[in-house]
């Protein structure tokens, strides 16, 4: 009976050390393969130039390289890459390459499907299959990076979890993921430029405050009165605003970090008097800003784009109060390129 190899990335630096040790070679051959598996993503041992045949040959008799593998990617007019990403159980998850003059952002997944239920999310209609690991991750943000650098010119900028899944329900492998991306060992990127976006589960937000991130955090709201926020992400009605709210507040007491409201304006659902007020008073409670956000219809159902007069009548009563509002419109329609907690956005 064979026996099922370990992935050598669900070891640690010191594992990796101890290992070679153990096997009568010298520790810092742990650093090496350490070093081309994050910092270089060496898909296979072949790749490590550096260690000797017989080493590799060895680590190939005992450990796999579970890499991730783009199946398609497509590109959109605008610049926008779609990357469909296969795992090495065979199952796809999704992640975006979008760019602007001055940035480029990689929008990534945190799960097969999602754990939750919003009903305007095409991701929502896959029920989660499983959470990802912390590589799988990690090597959705290296293959953007790399089409960054080839498609145009530069690295990437910024990382937003805000494509399947709903970060916060991943908690552990989304932080390990992220210490290998802001460490000198793996990209070497400022957390300030790292965006969780969250659905908002009160107790997680909490854990983020007490866990002191620094990184910055976005709130997918949609609507800051109950009985309608409910509708549209209908677990919600196991977090109410009230306890969001004091999330927040927790949050920002721990951090001093403002928070995002990502904000989609539906016709008829959220388009009116009373959904405008109730957003500008929940926008008092903490620093925030506003991403007002274009939505593509993923059907014909009640979730339809609302008008430009309705989003206006949005924007003018936040600036009214000084609240930061932007709206984000959608990129790569050509190419359908949605980010799964929403539609398409800009980072």
């Amino acid at each position: 009976m064979q026996i099922e190899k370990k992935d050598i990335r669900a070891l640690s630096k010191d594992q990796l050390r101890e290992f070679f040790v153990s096997n009568g070679d010298k520790a810092f051959r742990g650093n090496q393969v350490y070093e081309w598996l994050w910092n270089k993503g060496a898909h296979n041992f072949e790749d490590m130039t550096n260690v000797a045949k017989s080493t590799r040959q060895m680590l190939e008799e005992n450990f796999v390289i579970n890499h991730i593998r783009v199946d398609q990617m497509q590109k959109s007019e605008d610049g926008t890459v779609k990357n469909a990403v296969r795992l090495h159980d065979g199952l796809v998850v999704e992640s975006v390459l979008i760019p602007t003059e001055t940035r480029t952002t990689a929008c990534v997944s945190s799960q097969v499907g999602c754990s939750l239920d919003c009903n305007f999310c095409a991701t929502a209609r896959l029920k989660r299959m499983r959470n990802l690991n912390p590589d799988e991750i990690y090597d959705q943000v290296i293959a953007i990076d790399n089409e960054s650098r080839l498609y145009h010119n530069r690295p990437l900028s910024n990382i937003v979890f805000m494509g399947m899944g709903e970060p916060l329900m991943n908690y552990n492998n989304v932080m390990k993921a992220i210490d290998k991306i802001v460490s000198p060992e793996g990209l070497g990127m400022s957390p300030k430029r790292i965006t969780v976006s969250t659905s908002g589960v009160p107790k997680m937000i909490k854990k983020l405050a007490d866990d002191e991130v620094k990184f910055r955090l976005a709130v997918s709201l949609h609507s800051a009165i109950d009985e309608i926020r409910s509708q549209i992400m209908p677990f919600s009605k196991s977090f109410p605003l009230a306890d969001l709210r004091e999330a927040l507040e927790y949050w920002y007491s721990h951090t001093k970090s403002r928070v995002t409201y990502e904000y989609v304006v539906w016709k008829g659902i959220n388009d009116n008097k009373a959904s405008v007020d109730a957003l500008v008073k929940f926008c008092k409670y903490v620093p925030c800003k506003v991403n007002l956000i274009e939505y593509n219809p993923i059907d014909d159902g009640e979730f339809q784009q609302a008008s430009e007069e309705s989003i206006n009548e949005y924007i003018k009563a936040l600036e009214r109060n000084d609240i930061v509002v932007k709206v984000r419109r959608s990129r790569g329609k050509d190419i359908d390129a949605a980010c799964g907690q929403l539609a398409n956005k800009e980072a």
